[in-house]
C-alpha cells in the first residue's frame, strides 16, 4: 500500500509525472496513521466517507459528531463513533471488509487527509476502519469555511427526509452548479478513497440533468481520483446544502476527458464526465453549521462555466 496502483501510474504515465512520483511514494503513502493524523482526526465535526453500496454503486456522504467523535485508538484503526445520517445510502451496507475511504477536513486552517482501509465493523452507532493507507494532501483550492457542531432536534441523525431522484432536478442543479465545494468517492486496486474539489461557483457544469463535466485544476498531481476513474470509473458526489443542513448525494460512472471540452475552462489541465445513475436528497439531517472565510487564494486563476458559456453566447453569430 506504498505504492501508487496501476491507475494512478496509467494517469502519471499520461502526464509525465510517473517518473517523479515513483520515489516518492513510500514517502508519501503510508500503511497506518501517523500520530499528527490520529489527533487530526480527534478535532473534526465530521468527516467525509465512501464507499460502495450492495448493489455496487459508489457513494460519498458524511459522517458527524461533536469534536472527539472520530477516534485513533491504535495506528492502524479508526473509530467513528456517529450513526449514519437518516437517508444514507450506505447506513446498511458497510460491512466488514468492504473498502472505505475517509477524507478529514478541516477547511478554515486548510488541513486534509485521507485516510483508506477497509471496514472492521459497522453498527447502529459506530464505524470501525482497518486503516491499510494513509496519507496527506496540499491546501488547494479549500476555502476556508469553518464547520460547528450543532446538534438537531429529534434523533441523532435527523428526521427522514430523503427524496430518492432518478435525474436532476432544478433545485438539486442549482445546488450544483453553485458549488464550491463537493466531495468524490471512487473506487481502484488501492481500494476506495474520497477527495474534494473546489473552485469558484459554477465550476461544475452541468451538460444536462444527468451528466456534468468537472475542470481538474493543478494538485499534488498523484491523480488519485483520475487513476481510479481510469481503473473502475465508479464515482459517489456529496454536495452540501448548508442552508437545507442537508446533502446531495450522486451515484454514477465517470470517464477522464481531454482537450478541449475540459480545457476550455481557465486553469482545467483536462477533466472528468459523471453520468448519473443514481441520487438521494436529505434535508435536516447535518448536525452542522458553518461560518465563511475567505476564498482559496488558488481560485483566482481558474474560471467559471458561466464566463465560459458566457463568452460563447457573444461570439455567436
Amino acid at each position: 500500500m506504498n505504492r501508487f496502483h496501476a491507475g494512478e501510474v496509467a494517469m502519471q504515465m499520461r502526464t509525465g509525472d510517473a517518473h517523479r512520483l515513483a520515489p516518492l511514494a513510500p514517502h508519501i503513502l503510508r500503511p497506518q496513521l501517523p500520530l499528527q493524523h490520529r489527533d487530526f482526526f480527534a478535532q473534526l465535526p465530521f468527516v467525509v466517507v465512501g464507499a460502495a453500496d450492495r448493489h455496487g454503486r459508489l457513494w460519498a456522504t458524511l459522517r458527524a459528531g461533536a469534536p472527539g467523535f472520530a477516534q485513533s485508538p491504535d495506528p492502524g484503526r479508526l473509530s467513528l463513533h456517529a450513526p449514519p445520517l437518516n437517508g444514507d445510502p450506505l447506513a446498511a451496507d458497510l460491512a466488514p471488509g468492504t473498502p472505505i475511504g475517509v477524507l478529514g477536513l478541516q477547511a478554515h486552517t486548510r488541513r486534509r487527509n485521507r485516510a483508506n482501509g477497509r471496514v472492521l465493523r459497522s453498527t447502529a452507532e459506530q464505524l470501525d476502519i482497518d486503516i491499510e493507507q494513509s496519507f496527506g494532501n496540499c491546501p488547494k483550492y479549500i476555502h476556508a469555511r469553518e464547520a460547528h457542531h450543532a446538534p438537531l432536534a429529534g434523533t441523532p441523525g435527523g428526521t427522514v427526509n430523503a427524496d430518492v431522484l432518478d435525474t436532476l432536478d432544478d433545485r438539486a442543479a442549482a445546488l450544483i452548479t453553485g458549488a464550491d465545494t463537493f466531495f468524490v468517492a471512487s473506487l481502484g486496486a488501492g481500494g476506495a478513497d474520497v477527495s474534494h474539489r473546489g473552485g469558484r461557483p459554477v465550476f461544475v457544469h452541468l451538460a444536462d440533468m444527468r451528466t456534468l463535466l468537472v475542470p481538474d485544476f493543478a494538485g499534488n498531481r498523484f491523480y488519485m481520483t483520475l487513476g481510479n476513474l481510469l481503473a473502475d470509473g465508479r464515482a459517489g458526489l456529496a454536495f452540501v446544502d448548508r442552508g437545507a443542513r442537508g446533502l446531495l448525494l450522486l451515484s454514477g460512472r465517470a470517464e477522464v476527458v481531454e482537450g478541449r471540452a475540459a480545457t476550455v475552462l481557465a486553469g482545467a489541465e483536462r477533466g472528468w464526465r459523471f453520468h448519473l445513475q443514481a441520487a438521494r436528497r436529505l434535508q435536516g439531517v447535518l448536525p452542522l453549521t458553518w461560518v465563511d472565510g475567505e476564498a482559496a487564494p488558488e481560485v483566482a486563476a481558474t474560471g467559471t462555466w458561466a464566463e465560459v458559456l458566457g463568452a460563447a453566447a457573444a461570439a455567436a453569430p
